[in-house]
């Protein structure tokens, strides 16, 4: 979901390249031709922005991602009216197997609920919209689609800082060059954009390291995530209640948002 996560606090947290990004910008391109290039000069932005040797090597071997262009230039869902986006995505069975997940293991979610505030359908719904509760978490380089997307001319400025987090996550150990994710470069169950994953993603299992493929560091990353975008706990997120504003921070895309408020809402029933 490539509008989910906005920038926005990026900037705040200082990853966004002033003229790194400038200079990214400036040699960006359509096709493949000059990405070779461009990724030279945006390894002195990344060095600068504090990118190490694992995270230039995982630049140096990045691959032009085909797919994640096409992908880019053909996003019909998000145009579709609510009932069809819930429709073709599966929402009566997101809510019936998110009922059966939150009942499986009601403490988990709970103890979630109660360090960060969010409600468990939320959570249950994000996960189930964005992988299918982790059954298909991506086939395409993190790296390579993150890095595509940055020279790309259509939005370098919003990448470019997803891009730096992602280099950074290969020098943390958190992912590889070969670590695979959605086609925007999302990943783990939850779909994080890599520079959000970078401010926002937590150690819930305590095994030292943040860990976006696995479930309770994804799922308690995304309660963070929205935390720290302003949830209130105990107060409403459906269209027009304070929380919903929220779940505008996860995607731009306004059908989403009223579905995964529908929906948390029927699992939370």
């Amino acid at each position: 979901m490539h509008f989910k996560q906005r920038a926005r606090s990026l900037f705040a947290a200082g990853l966004i390249l002033t003229a790194g990004a400038g200079s990214a910008l400036a040699q960006c391109g359509n096709t493949s031709t000059g990405f070779e290039t461009w990724k030279t000069s945006f390894a002195n932005d990344a060095r600068k922005a504090g990118v190490r040797s694992s995270g230039l090597q995982a630049l140096a071997n990045a691959q032009y991602a085909t797919r994640t262009i096409a992908a880019d230039r053909n996003q019909k869902s998000f145009r579709y009216s609510l009932d069809k986006f819930m429709q073709v995505r599966g929402a009566d069975t997101i809510v019936a197997q998110g009922r059966k997940r939150k009942a499986r293991n009601p403490d988990f979610y709970a103890a979630l609920e109660r360090q960060y505030g969010v409600p468990s359908g939320v959570l249950i719904a994000i996960h189930g919209m964005e992988t299918a509760f982790g059954g298909f978490m991506g086939d395409s380089s993190v790296v390579s689609a993150i890095v595509t997307l940055t020279y790309d001319c259509r939005r370098s400025d919003f990448f470019a800082p997803h891009a730096i987090g992602a280099l950074k996550l290969v020098d943390q150990g958190s992912i590889t060059g070969a670590t695979k994710g959605a086609k925007h470069g999302e990943l783990g169950h939850t779909q994080f954009l890599p520079g959000n994953a970078l401010t926002y993603g937590v150690d819930a299992n305590g095994d030292g390291r943040v860990d976006l493929y696995n479930q309770t560091d994804a799922l308690a990353s995304t309660a963070n995530f929205l935390r720290q975008k302003g949830w209130k706990a105990g107060q409403g997120y459906q269209q027009g209640q304070p929380n919903f504003a929220v779940i505008k921070q996860w995607n731009a895309a306004t059908v989403y948002q009223q579905a995964i408020a529908i929906m948390g809402a029927r699992i939370d029933g």
